[in-house]
C-alpha cells in the first residue's frame, strides 16, 4: 500500500489520467480532422505510435521530477506532504474539457463520415471491387525507341481487360498520366477511382520479347499475382489474352470473346504489320499536325504489309480527318482519304468498335451525314460499350443534333472511364453550358485546362460562362491564359466587350478578322453575334459555311447565338448545314 500512496503523493495518477485524456484528443483530432486536409495515413500512424510511447515515459517523468515555483527538480530533493500531491485543481479541468473534446471529435466522425466522404476518400469509397487501370508498361529493352512497343502493348491490354464482364477498365488518357510518375498505389487507386493497378515491364531483343506482369491491390500495394512471359514477337497477341486470362481469374470474373481477342484488339495477326501500327499509334497519340503526319507513313507501311489491317485503317482515317480540320488548304483531299480508310476498316473489320468509330467520325464530323454518323458511332458503343472513346464520341456528336440530356449522360459515363481525360472533360463543359448550368460548366473546363494546360482553347468554356455571367472581369482573366493564338483573340474579344471596353473589343475583332478569317470564321460569327451585329454575324456564318467550317455544327446549341435564332436567315442556315430544324 505504501508503493500505491507514494504514487499518489508524487501525482502519478494525475498525470496518468491528464496524459490519457489529451492522448486521445490528439489522437482524435488525428484521425478526424487529418484526412480532411488529406494528410497522409502515415502521419496518423505516426501520432498514435508516438502517444502510445509517451505515455510510460510521462509516467517516469512523473515519479521521478516535481514541478516547483522555482522549476523541475527531483523529487528526492522535494519535501512533499503525506496523502495528495498539490492541491492545485488546473490539471482536473484540462483533464475534463480534454474529455469533453474527444467525445464530440469521436461522435462527429462516427456520425458524418459516412455521409460526406473526403476529396482522396471518395474515389476510394467509390471504386467498384472489379476494378482496374493498367499503367504503362515501363521499356526495359535498352533502347528508347522501343517505348512505342511498351506503350502499345499497354493500350492493347486495356482493350483485352474490356472485354471481361463486369470489369472498369480505365481508359489510355488517365493511365497514362502516371508514366514516369512515383505515386503509392492507394493514391493511384483513390485518383482513378479502382480497387486494382496492373503494371509490369518489356524487354523487347531482336525477335524475343519478356514481359513481367503484376496485379496489385490499390488499398495496400499487396501483389496478387504475377507471371513472367517469354515468346517469340509472332505470340505477342496470344501474351495479351493470357495476361487478361490471368486478371480474370483472379479476380474471379468471366473474359468474354477469348478465341476473338487478339483479332478484336490488333485486327492482324502479322507481327511485322502490328509493329509499323504500334509506331504509328505512338505518335497518332500525341495529338498534333507533325505527329499525325508521322503517324500516316507507318499506318501507310502497316497497311503494305497486311492489307486487311482495319485497326490500321480506322486510326489512319481519324488521323486524316484532324489533318482536313486543322488545315484548310488540305481540307478536300485529308477528308476524301478519311472517308476511303474509314469505308474500308469497316469492310475488313465489321465487328470493330474501332472501324465503326471512325467511319461515325467521318460522316458525321467531315461529311454532315448526321444520322449515317450517329447510327456507326452507336454501332461502335454497342460493339464496345466501354470504351471511352466510344462514349466520348457519340457524346460530342449527340450535342451538335440537340439531344443534349443523352449527351450529357455519355460524357459523364465517358469521364467515369476515363477521369484524367481533358478532352472528355471540355465536351461535358460545353454540354453543361448549353443547358445554362453555368457553375458546374465552369468547374469542369477548369478541370479540363488543368490536365492540359498548354491545350489550344482550354479556356475557352470559362471564358463564355463568364461572359454569359456577365462577369468581364473573370472573362478577361481567363482570355489572358489561353496559350493557342487564335482562340487568344477570340476570347479577348468576347471578354473585352462584356467589360465594356468597347475600343479594346474592336481591336482584338479585327486583330482576329486579318489573322483568322480561314480557321475561326465560325468563331468569328460568335463574336458579331453577341455583340448583337446580325448582319455582320451572318455574313461570317455564310464563310464559314462555305469553308466547310467544323464549328458550325454548334450551331443549335451554342449560347452565343441566342440572339440569331428569332431571325428567319437562322433556320435557313441550320437546314443548310442539314442539322435538325429548331422548334
Amino acid at each position: 500500500m505504501s508503493f500505491f500512496s507514494e504514487l499518489k503523493r508524487r501525482n502519478v495518477y494525475k498525470v496518468a489520467i491528464a496524459y490519457a485524456v489529451v492522448g486521445w484528443l490528439l489522437v482524435q483530432v488525428a484521425t478526424q480532422v487529418f484526412p480532411f486536409l488529406e494528410i497522409p495515413n502515415w502521419a496518423i500512424r505516426l501520432i498514435i505510435l508516438l502517444v502510445a510511447i509517451g505515455f510510460p515515459i510521462a509516467l517516469v517523468i512523473a515519479w521521478a521530477f516535481e514541478l516547483t515555483p522555482e522549476g523541475l527538480k527531483r523529487t528526492e530533493d522535494v519535501e512533499l506532504p503525506p496523502g495528495s500531491g498539490s492541491k492545485n485543481r488546473t490539471w482536473i479541468y484540462v483533464a475534463l474539457i480534454g474529455a469533453a473534446l474527444s467525445v464530440g471529435l469521436f461522435f462527429i466522425g462516427r456520425y458524418t463520415a459516412g455521409g460526406h466522404p473526403t476529396p482522396r476518400q471518395s474515389a476510394a469509397a467509390i471504386a467498384p471491387q472489379k476494378s482496374i487501370a493498367v499503367l504503362p508498361l515501363l521499356n526495359e529493352s535498352g533502347d528508347p525507341g522501343d517505348e512505342y512497343f511498351s506503350d502499345g502493348l499497354s493500350e492493347e491490354l486495356i482493350a483485352a481487360l474490356g472485354q471481361i464482364r463486369n470489369l472498369k477498365v480505365i481508359g489510355r488518357s488517365s493511365s497514362f498520366r502516371f508514366k514516369d510518375r512515383k505515386e503509392e498505389p492507394k493514391t493511384i487507386g483513390e485518383k482513378l477511382g479502382v480497387s486494382t493497378l496492373l503494371e509490369g515491364t518489356v524487354r523487347k531483343q531482336g525477335s524475343k520479347v519478356r514481359i513481367v506482369a503484376e496485379l496489385i491491390n490499390a488499398a495496400d500495394g499487396t501483389e496478387l499475382w504475377s507471371r513472367i512471359f517469354d515468346r517469340e514477337l509472332k505470340d505477342i497477341f496470344a501474351v495479351q489474352t493470357e495476361i487478361a486470362q490471368a486478371v480474370a481469374a483472379s479476380l474471379e470474373l468471366t473474359l468474354l470473346g477469348t478465341k476473338d481477342a487478339p483479332a478484336a484488339s490488333a485486327s492482324t495477326q502479322n507481327a511485322d504489320a502490328h509493329n509499323a501500327y504500334l509506331q504509328g499509334h505512338f505518335y497518332f497519340a500525341r495529338r498534333n499536325v507533325e505527329d499525325y503526319r508521322k503517324a500516316i507513313s507507318f499506318f501507310d507501311e502497316a497497311i503494305r504489309i497486311d492489307p486487311d489491317y482495319a485497326l490500321a485503317y480506322a486510326e489512319r482515317a481519324e488521323a486524316w480527318t484532324f489533318i482536313g480540320d486543322l488545315n484548310p488548304e488540305e481540307k478536300k483531299k485529308a477528308w476524301a482519304a478519311a472517308r476511303r480508310d474509314a469505308e474500308k476498316a469497316v469492310a475488313v473489320g465489321p465487328n470493330l468498335a474501332e472501324a465503326h468509330a471512325a467511319l461515325g467520325w467521318v460522316r458525321f464530323f467531315s461529311e454532315w451525314k448526321f444520322a449515317e454518323g450517329l447510327a456507326e458511332l452507336k454501332r461502335a458503343r454497342e460493339l464496345a460499350p466501354a470504351n471511352p472513346t466510344a462514349n466520348d464520341l457519340l457524346a460530342r456528336v449527340l450535342i451538335y443534333v440537340n439531344q443534349i440530356a443523352e449527351a450529357e449522360k455519355l460524357a459523364g459515363q465517358a469521364i467515369e472511364l476515363d477521369p484524367l481525360a481533358f478532352l472528355a472533360r471540355g465536351n461535358l463543359a460545353r454540354i453543361l453550358l448549353a443547358e445554362g448550368k453555368l457553375e458546374e460548366a465552369d468547374a469542369e473546363a477548369r478541370k479540363s485546362a488543368e490536365l492540359q494546360p498548354a491545350g489550344a482553347g482550354n479556356h475557352r468554356w470559362q471564358v463564355v460562362a463568364a461572359v454569359l455571367r456577365g462577369d468581364g472581369e473573370e472573362a478577361l482573366r481567363e482570355a489572358q491564359l489561353e496559350p493557342n493564338e487564335g482562340y487568344h483573340r477570340f476570347e479577348l474579344a468576347l471578354a473585352y466587350y462584356a467589360r465594356g471596353d468597347r475600343a479594346a473589343a474592336d481591336a482584338a475583332l479585327a486583330d482576329m478578322v486579318a489573322n483568322d478569317r480561314n480557321l475561326l470564321a465560325y468563331q468569328i460569327a460568335e463574336v458579331y453575334a453577341w455583340r448583337g451585329e446580325t448582319d455582320k454575324a451572318f455574313e461570317w456564318l455564310q464563310t464559314s459555311y462555305d469553308n466547310h467550317d467544323t464549328g458550325l455544327l454548334s450551331l443549335l446549341i451554342d449560347p452565343l447565338m441566342r440572339g440569331l435564332r428569332s431571325d428567319p436567315r437562322y433556320k435557313i442556315m441550320v437546314e443548310k448545314v442539314g442539322l435538325p430544324t429548331p422548334l
